[in-house]
């Protein structure tokens, strides 16, 4: 009975834990404020902000969220040239200060990427269905769009 009550303890902290790591949007953060956050800290490391803009109910926001995290690739690209974050836009909290910093990007449906240069002004949004591939997202081509969005990128096109 113990080994019992211990694996459904186990069980239950499994499934609270893999809970947490779905929901990557907090509807009650104020997404002003983690924008500002986000692009200060860019501006100390020479990075730009890369705002993932959806909500957790969203199963593509979920599925880019978890690739970004899962594939090595993509993670040490994301963290050596940008600050990245998740931007609610959810029925309890559309962010509408937000939205029109972002300039407006949920025309383009969710997630949709903002990319934030190091003065916090948009320099790219792209839509998230380019990048998908099948039930999942092209490896090949969020690189792709991830690379001509570094800093050392557009910085060469100046």
């Amino acid at each position: 009975m113990k080994i019992f009550t211990f694996a459904m303890m186990l069980l239950t902290l499994s499934a609270f834990v893999q809970a947490q790591q779905l929901k990557p949007y907090d509807p009650s953060r104020d997404a002003m404020k983690q924008i500002d956050q986000a692009v200060a800290l860019a501006q100390q490391s020479g990075r730009y902000v890369l705002c993932q803009v959806g909500y957790n109910a969203c199963p593509w926001c979920i599925r880019f969220a978890q690739y970004a995290d899962t594939c090595q690739a993509v993670r040490q690209l994301i963290d050596s040239n940008f600050v990245y974050i998740h931007v609610n836009y959810s029925k309890e909290n559309r962010n509408p200060e937000a939205m029109k910093r972002l300039a407006n990007p949920a025309r383009f449906g969710f997630p949709v990427f903002v990319i934030l240069n190091e003065k916090g002004q948009p320099i790219h949004i792209q839509n998230s269905a380019y990048l998908e591939e099948g039930k999942g997202y092209s490896k090949n081509l969020v690189l792709g769009f991830l690379r001509y969005w570094t800093p050392a990128a557009v910085t060469t096109l100046k």
